[in-house]
């Protein structure tokens, strides 16, 4: 599964915006999306019309009239969208070409594929006639004003020529480079434009990202303030975007930046990034871009995702997981999780290396609605039966406690599972069966207020917890059923917490009121029903396991927590179940419980205080209404 490349968008303001990415996770996952809006593109587009409607009313010799850029037909108002440029001798597009005198203008869409609109009939283009060789020409004779909307308008014209050409060259002021790499950008949304792009177009970008590199370092360097460092960030994140938008969907683009060195050159300069000192909005924004562009060069590309693989692996994703942005944590999970495979997953394994994994999981800890980090355990972290034992000796138990969790989640799926992911389950069910029997008697801690939230025994209940599960499945049973131990741990476990419960009044003992909620909110709530259902499952069509409860003196134990158990509401149901999984097809064990003798009604407090009574007539058990005792 692959991350779906990523754009850019307007905000209403007019500034740049990042939006979260878009991924395609299936079904029931949500979807989202940078997207680019055109508010800026119909700004310069409107300016421009305004600068032809003038031109045109000057040369018919009408007087210009308000800025609308629409003139009246049929009764409605029609609006002739129709930018323009002038054509140079040396390379693009300039106003003026090499001699000063300015040359014919062309009418240009600016939805490159969509037609111009309609002249009025027999009316030719104003723009068939060469423009007037007098400077500066009639209609940017109104001041300030005109010519602002006509480098605005001959920026987008540059942009629009960019695509299939170059930007301006590095050596030029950082101001007409930033609107014209800005404009290009937002040109780069159009697969038509993606398309057409020249490998100059993106040289010229390169360019761009390394003199300013080479700046930003060289003043850092003399300890010297850069006066234009925020133009300096401003220019770096639009090149990142413009080389991000390029990315989506062209492959002939990727394989093209990354020939080119941008991919090294992006990973140099994300590290020099992150060592300037500063936490401004400019910086976060260049440091988002730049993740964002290497998550679409390596969307679906093969060769980008190991060039990224050797140039950041591990150093650039141990500094970014660690950033106190979450956008950029997010999209530096999103990179990693692009690049990694199987066999990139082993390398985690060297000890240099494993903390990374150790940062993504602390990532999910901390940030649940991290969809990356999530995805990258699940899919990637939990395939690797070796990582997840060196994983779990490096973490704490709080972390312990979250690794068991997507375990739980990974575990609990009723997809069908592969042999493969059978052979894994395998795996880590023995590893977690161990740990389990190493460490039961830690839940013993709870019988103590003061230990209730010992993280030691709250890994004890989510490894019981994962163990059930992991029986739930056919195929995982059939191997836990034979491992050693483990029937025999469950058994002893339940014989001390059912032992403790009796000594003193705790979260084990039996209980037959109605509990407040400190209590069922206990995270031993229903830990010896767990226990119940645990060896239930491990005795299911098992004659062997059968007898060695029969051998430890199991029975009796599982039909002592036969009661009604506030803490513990399932206890009853799963030792039923439990005694019938013990009786299948075993004479033995059905001839014990047929021997026991009675000793009368069990306590039935609980029954009274909701107003029941239990009365045997004729061998039989009735229960009838009385008057509710008061409690």
């Amino acid at each position: 599964m692959q991350a779906e490349p990523c754009t850019a968008h307007m905000g209403q303001d007019g500034e740049r915006e990042e939006n979260t990415l878009k991924c395609s996770f299936g079904p029931g996952i949500p979807s989202r999306r940078w997207d680019d809006g055109k508010d800026q593109t119909r700004r310069l587009w409107r300016a421009a019309s305004f600068q032809r409607a003038l031109l045109h009313k000057e040369r018919r010799g009408a007087a210009p009239r308000a800025a609308t850029g629409q003139q009246k037909k049929g009764g409605t108002e029609r609006c002739h969208h129709r930018l323009f440029f002038m054509r140079g001798k040396d390379s693009g597009l300039h106003s003026l070409d090499a001699h000063g005198t300015q040359s014919r203008c062309l009418p240009v869409s600016p939805h490159p594929g969509r037609p111009l609109p309609r002249r009025p009939p027999g009316r030719p283009h104003e723009t068939d006639r060469p423009c007037s060789g007098a400077w500066p020409p009639p209609f940017l004779q109104g001041g300030r004003r005109s010519w602002a909307a006509l480098g605005q308008a001959v920026a987008m014209a540059a942009a629009m020529a960019a695509a299939a050409g170059s930007l301006p060259a590095v050596a030029a002021a950082p101001g007409p480079r930033l609107e014209s790499v800005r404009a290009l950008a937002g040109l780069f949304r159009e697969a038509q434009h993606r398309e057409m792009a020249k490998e100059s177009v993106f040289q010229d970008l390169l360019e761009i990202l390394r003199s300013t590199s080479s700046e930003i370092e060289q003043a850092y360097k003399d300890s010297c303030e850069l006066v234009d460092l925020d133009t300096c960030l401003l220019l770096i994140a639009e090149c990142f975007r413009c080389l991000r938008n390029a990315c989506v969907e062209c492959a002939k683009n990727q394989h093209v930046m990354r020939n080119l060195g941008l991919i090294s050159t992006s990973v140099h300069l994300i590290k020099l990034l992150h060592g300037i000192q500063i936490k401004e909005e400019l910086l976060l924004t260049a440091l988002r871009c730049s993740l964002q562009f290497l998550g679409n060069i390596a969307a679906g590309n093969g060769d980008s995702q190991n060039s990224i693989w050797k140039c950041a692996f591990p150093d650039l994703f141990l500094t970014c997981l660690t950033y106190s942005d979450k956008k950029i944590v997010a999209y530096c999970c999103m990179v990693l999780f692009t690049c990694l495979n199987s066999e990139k997953v082993r390398e985690l394994l060297d000890p240099g290396n494993l903390t990374v994994a150790l940062h993504v999981l602390k990532v999910y800890k901390e940030q649940l609605e991290s969809e990356w980090s999530f995805l990258i355990v699940t899919d990637y972290l939990l395939k690797c039966p070796e990582l997840i034992e060196a994983l779990y000796a490096k973490l704490s138990n709080q972390e312990r406690v979250t690794l068991l969790e997507l375990m739980m989640v990974n575990v609990s799926e009723k997809n069908q599972h592969t042999s493969e992911e059978i052979n894994l389950f395998m795996r880590q069910a023995d590893f977690l069966a161990g740990c389990f029997q190493e460490k039961y008697e830690a839940v013993l801690k709870l019988t103590s207020p003061e230990d209730i939230d010992d993280e030691e025994a709250l890994v004890t209940i989510r490894l019981l917890d994962v163990l059930c599960e992991m029986t739930s499945n056919n195929g995982q049973l059939e191997y836990l059923q034979t491992l050693p131990g483990l029937l025999e741990t469950a058994i002893d476990t339940l014989r001390l917490t059912h032992l403790a419960g009796k000594q003193t009044v705790n979260v084990f003992t039996t209980t037959h009121a109605m509990t407040g909620q400190e209590e069922v909110l206990h995270p031993a709530v229903d830990f010896k029903s767990h226990l119940i259902r645990l060896i239930g499952n491990l005795c299911y069509k098992n004659k062997e396991n059968q007898d060695k409860v029969y051998e430890l003196d199991g029975i009796p134990l599982i039909l002592d927590n036969c009661s009604i158990d506030d803490n513990n509401p399932f206890v009853n149901p799963w030792a039923v179940y439990t005694i019938r999984n013990l009786t299948e097809q075993n004479e033995r064990n059905q001839e014990l419980i047929s021997q026991m003798e009675e000793k009368g009604l069990a306590d039935n407090s609980a029954l009274e205080s909701m107003g029941l009574e239990i009365e045997k007539r004729d061998d039989k058990l009735v229960l009838r209404s009385v008057r509710k005792k008061p409690s």
